[in-house]
């Protein structure tokens, strides 16, 4: 079966923006340095929900293998690690405006979550470098969730005026699916080495 990481060979992301995604998880991956290591050079880990310690290795792990570390709402965090900041779109971010002060001055990613036109519409204010939209297939991460599905998913890029990262029950099949103009790809089980029926549990 296709790879979501052969899936994301094809893609062309705007300069500085990855390609590969790897979400990190509280209840699915608390610990997602072993998958991390496994990224090829320039792929983004994203810890969301996890203990600093881990968080802390993820940072000199990205360093040494080159990945692109984001934290999830947490700016000053972010800034501790030399990582992006993503944005949840269902809670708030802490330390937001010390990070946005420090972007003026270097390089530092800011990604948003978005669900709907709502979430885009906000990521387009904020001006972040790339959404991940979501879900796309059904996902273990939200049982029972409705999906967007790939043609809705579609529609809304078309809306986003920013870079759109796909993310939710993606597999290499599921990734095949969608459009050259998307972004990257994010995932969970798919990259962490779990094996997952397709479109599911792969979020």
């Amino acid at each position: 079966m296709r790879t979501l990481e052969g899936a994301a060979r094809r893609l062309k992301p705007p300069p500085g923006l990855p390609r590969l995604w790897l979400l990190g998880d509280p209840v699915r991956l608390p610990d997602p340095r072993t998958a991390a290591a496994r990224l090829p050079r320039g792929a983004a880990v994203l810890a969301r929900g996890l203990a600093p310690a881990v968080t802390a290795g993820l940072a000199a792990l990205a360093r040494r293998r080159r990945l692109v570390l984001l934290v999830a709402g947490d700016g000053r965090g972010a800034l501790r690690h030399g990582a992006g900041l993503h944005l949840p779109e269902r809670r708030g971010s802490a330390g937001l405006l010390p990070f946005l002060l420090a972007r003026r001055r270097r390089r530092l990613l800011l990604t948003a979550a978005a669900h709907g036109r709502a979430g885009l519409a906000r990521a387009r204010r904020l001006g972040v470098d790339a959404v991940l939209l979501s879900p796309v297939f059904p996902t273990a991460s939200h049982p029972g969730a409705p999906a967007l599905g790939p043609f809705r998913w579609m529609a809304l890029v078309r809306r986003a005026g920013r870079p759109v990262v796909a993310l939710g029950g993606l597999d290499g099949a599921g990734a095949a699916r969608l459009p050259r103009r998307t972004a990257g790809f994010a995932a969970i089980g798919a990259l962490a080495g779990a094996s997952p029926g397709r479109h599911s549990g792969a979020g």
